[in-house]
C-alpha cells in the first residue's frame, strides 16, 4: 500500500491529468542538464515505460541513450505520455460509455450473478457426491 496519496495515475484520468502526473514523475536527481550521462535505474519514468511501451526495442535505445547522455528527461516524458495516453484513452472512452449506460452495467451484474450461482451449484454437487455426500 503507498505511503503517499496523489501518486496514481487513475485509468479514468484525463489527457490532462496524465500529462501533469509524467511530468512531476522523479527521474535521475544528478542528470541536471541532457548531455550527462543519466542513470536509468530507480528512474520512475523508465519502470514506467518497461512495463508500458509496446516497443521494447525503443525502450532499450533509449535507455542506453539516456545512459551515455545527449537525452534529456523532456524527452522520455514525453514518449511515456504518449504511451500512457494511447493506452488509457481507450479504457477511459469504454468507462464512459458505460457510466452512461447503468442500466447495461447492472444487467451484466444480474447474468453474471446468475452465472456464478449455476457454476457454485455444480461444483458444490460434484463435491458432495465425490465425497459421498447427499443434499437435501
Amino acid at each position: 500500500m503507498s505511503k503517499s496519496g496523489g501518486n496514481a495515475i487513475r485509468l479514468s484520468a484525463s489527457s490532462d491529468e496524465i500529462r501533469a502526473a509524467v511530468r512531476a514523475m522523479f527521474t535521475d536527481p544528478n542528470h541536471l542538464r541532457v548531455e550527462d550521462p543519466g542513470r536509468v535505474e530507480d528512474n520512475v519514468v523508465f519502470t514506467y515505460l518497461d512495463a508500458f511501451n509496446p516497443d521494447e526495442a525503443e525502450t532499450e535505445n533509449m535507455k542506453a541513450h539516456y545512459r551515455r547522455g545527449g537525452l534529456g528527461d523532456s524527452k522520455i516524458k514525453a514518449r511515456l505520455e504518449d504511451v500512457l495516453q494511447n493506452l488509457i484513452a481507450p479504457i477511459r472512452a469504454r468507462r464512459a460509455a458505460y457510466a452512461n449506460d447503468p442500466g447495461y452495467v447492472v444487467d451484466v451484474i444480474r447474468q453474471g450473478t446468475v452465472s456464478a450461482r449455476e457454476v457454485t451449484e455444480r461444483t458444490k454437487r460434484e463435491v458432495f457426491e465425490g465425497l459421498g455426500l447427499f443434499t437435501l
